[in-house]
């Protein structure tokens, strides 16, 4: 009986386990394309930093295109940063579903340890039950062969006296 549970909780222990597997790799593959956008972020604000300090006009002054440049390279790296945001809220999304599924586990699993416990309980009072039905039985069948013997034995007690007295007369 307990290998048989213990099969069934592998079991299902070894299906939770795949399930979370592919939600880690989706959580893993989210988390990859943060840091892209990050690096991403990284790589654009060094070249905003460099488009602030290019200087192409006379006497060493910004153009207009140097600003558009620098403004064009900001309004990438604020849509970036969208991008981020949107991509960080998938991954919370992730986070609090993977929280979520935990809880509802925690407690699936609970659950089937209290049913567990309480038909293991069950059964060792039935078992208790039986033992002891198993034991008056046992009782009984002495007493009914100790009665027969005793009967046996007055019967062929008085079998004898009455031959014996048979025989005198």
């Amino acid at each position: 009986m307990r290998n048989i549970l213990f099969f069934f909780l592998l079991f299902f222990i070894s299906l939770k386990v795949s399930a979370a597997q592919s939600d880690t790799s989706a959580y893993q593959t989210q988390r990859l394309k943060i840091n892209a956008l990050l690096a991403e972020r990284s790589a654009r604000f060094g070249q905003y930093d460099e488009s602030l300090n290019a200087r192409t006009g006379i006497f060493g002054f910004q153009t207009k295109k140097d600003i558009r440049n620098s403004n064009e390279i900001l309004r990438q790296l604020v849509l970036n940063d969208n991008n981020i945001f949107k991509e960080l809220k998938i991954l919370m999304d992730y986070k609090d579903l993977e929280v979520q599924q935990v809880k509802t586990s925690a407690g699936e699993s609970d659950e089937r340890i209290q049913n567990y416990k309480l038909s293991i309980k069950q059964l060792q009072d039935q078992n208790q039950l039986l033992k002891a039905e198993a034991g008056t039985a046992i009782k009984d069948k002495h007493f009914a062969y100790t009665l027969s013997l005793l009967l046996l034995l007055v019967t062929g007690g008085m079998a004898w006296y009455v031959l014996k007295k048979i025989k005198r007369i």
